[in-house]
């Protein structure tokens, strides 16, 4: 008795894929098929059997099988080919996730097998299958996994071609211009392929935008990010919100971007406003629990864990949370799911960021300088500069940290924190202090409220021997901003002076923000011994406190 055809694509079109699959089976088994006189009728059982794998998630089975179709396929009479040519030209869809009764398609079963290869990390093999579907014949999906094929190999040239094709088939193929303004296509080339260009005149007010001028706004928005104009991409963001309020997607750029440059409050606000509106989003949520870590809000942190777990387990984003929470007790499993994101998807940017400063805190700079690389690769970014500052001035390698420094300014010119970055490399050594200073005075007159250069000129201020000017800089700042390390370093500085009573209530005040600070526990005790007359250097504690230092905050041993 022979299996019906029919049956297997209704079950397919109800996404009853283990169904499928299992009938399947019975269809490429069927004795009613002779493989030798009815080649074509193979293929076509082959090709539906695949369908089911693959999106029954079972690629690799998949793959065995299509390649099967595709070799019956070759082996097809002329005369027959001819037929199944023209039934296939009249019915077939051109989406490749449209599976026909009739004779298979053999691009489309390329495209399927790339698409398996993808989805396993295999994606040499992928490229090489795609490589053989001749250029016009790709649709949209083809040219956009070609695009993200081309990209991986680093094929630059190629990859750029492939998302402008998609544009030309879709406008608003979005992953397509966000890769392209990641590649560094500019603005006005993407333009040209969108419909109802912008006239030269100028921007049109926004509340006239049409129902496509968004996207244009959209595109420079991304642009702007992708060239480090972090200030200019938040803006048009915020103009695009005020005409899509609540749209998530906006709202993760936002506090993508909010926490790359430092902006933590306003990144958490918007992520937090991303929760109440969509509570399974995943996307960016390893970038909120790194905030979380930073804000040392342990509840949260595990609540976002556990509802990510929750969610979807086989995401990146997920271990690289995981990693940010395990990293208090445990480095090493910290460490392991970092890598195990890296694995899941190996162009994931912030698990090489966790995975460099993992390896910064247990004193491994070299491995670090491998990640932070690897993540600059991908699309370099300000943490990635500031992660191989830091590696290579642990490595004693101040030329490499100063070439960094100066390479993260060229990219960002306007930004306060790649000029501090260039300061805290001069800052290393003694000779470079007074070049140190004025880099981190450039700095604060480029972002008056940036409290990470007032810190650090702070501290050039106490090892000069100017402690005044330090506490008369820190204190302006005390007015705006509760922030602990501000009064941990306003602590050091009276400690240093021996005003131990506001020293003391500074670390109090420091505690107070953030009871898990490591710095101001250390120094409190610390101050707590002076304060009782004890020797807080005798032999006895040394031994505890240098394990605990590697972890603590390097200017403290030589202030204190």
């Amino acid at each position: 008795m022979d299996v019906p055809k029919d049956q297997m694509s209704t079950l397919l079109d109800c996404g009853l894929y283990n169904s499928a699959q299992m009938l399947g089976c019975f269809l490429v088994s069927s004795s009613s098929v002779n493989n030798d006189t009815s080649p074509h009728l193979k293929a076509e059982n082959l090709a539906l059997h695949g369908d089911a794998l693959l999106r029954d998630k079972e690629y690799r089975r998949a793959i065995h099988v299509y390649k099967q179709a595709l070799q019956y396929h070759k082996i097809v009479p002329k005369v027959n080919a001819t037929i199944r040519s023209s039934l296939s030209s009249s019915n077939r869809s051109s989406s490749p996730n449209s599976f026909n009764v009739s004779a298979i398609n053999e691009n489309e079963v390329k495209f399927k097998i790339a698409t398996c290869h993808y989805a396993i990390n295999e994606n040499r093999a992928a490229l090489t299958e795609m490589e053989a579907i001749p250029t016009k014949s790709r649709n949209l999906q083809m040219n956009l996994l070609m695009g993200k094929l081309y990209r991986w190999s680093k094929h630059i040239r190629p990859a750029v071609a492939c998302y402008k094709e998609c544009l030309r088939h879709c406008p608003y193929t979005i992953e397509a211009i966000i890769s392209l303004a990641e590649l560094g296509v500019q603005a006005k080339d993407i333009f040209s392929l969108l419909p109802q260009t912008p006239n030269r005149s100028g921007r049109p007010p926004f509340d006239q935008f049409d129902s496509s001028r968004w996207l244009h706004r959209y595109v420079e928005a991304q642009c702007c990010i992708a060239s480090n104009d972090y200030k200019g991409g938040l803006e048009l963001f915020s103009e695009l919100l005020q005409r899509f309020p609540n749209n998530v997607h906006i709202l993760l750029e936002m506090a993508k971007v909010e926490a790359i440059i430092g902006k933590n409050d306003e990144a958490i606000t918007n992520f937090e406003k991303v929760r109440s509106i969509d509570p399974y989003v995943v996307t960016y949520m390893d970038e909120y629990a790194m905030l979380l870590k930073l804000k040392s809000d342990p509840q949260k942190l595990n609540k976002l864990v556990h509802d990510l777990l929750t969610i979807d387990p086989t995401r990146p984003e997920v271990y690289v949370a995981l990693s940010v929470l395990c990293e208090r007790k445990d480095e090493r499993a910290a460490l392991a799911n970092a890598e195990k994101s890296i694995k899941i998807d190996e162009r994931h940017i912030t698990g090489y960021i966790v995975k460099g400063n993992l390896f910064l805190s247990m004193n491994q700079p070299e491995a670090a300088v491998v990640a932070f690389r690897s993540a600059q690769e991908l699309r370099p970014d300000l943490r990635s500069y500031q992660g191989l500052v830091r590696s290579y001035l642990a490595l004693s390698k101040t030329k490499e940290a100063l070439y960094t420094a100066r390479e993260a300014m060229k990219a960002m010119p306007q930004s306060a924190k790649a000029l501090k970055l260039v300061g805290d490399v001069y800052a290393s050594s003694s000779s470079g202090r007074e070049k140190a200073k004025k880099f981190y005075e450039s700095a604060l007159r480029l972002e008056p409220g940036y409290l990470g250069a007032a810190l650090a000129l702070a501290e050039l201020h106490v090892m000069e021997g100017r402690n005044y000017e330090a506490v008369t800089l820190l204190e302006r700042y005390l007015k705006d901003w509760a922030d602990d390390s501000l009064h941990v370093k306003l602590a050091q500085v009276f400690a240093a002076t021996n005003m131990m009573q506001d020293s003391l209530s500074h670390y109090q005040a420091a505690l107070r923000i953030n009871p898990l600070n490591e710095a101001a526990k250390k120094g409190l005790e610390r101050l707590e011994k002076q304060m009782k007359g004890v020797d807080p250097d005798a032999p006895e504690e040394e031994e505890d406190n240098d394990g605990d230092d590697a972890d603590g905050d390097p200017e403290d041993a030589e202030l204190l």
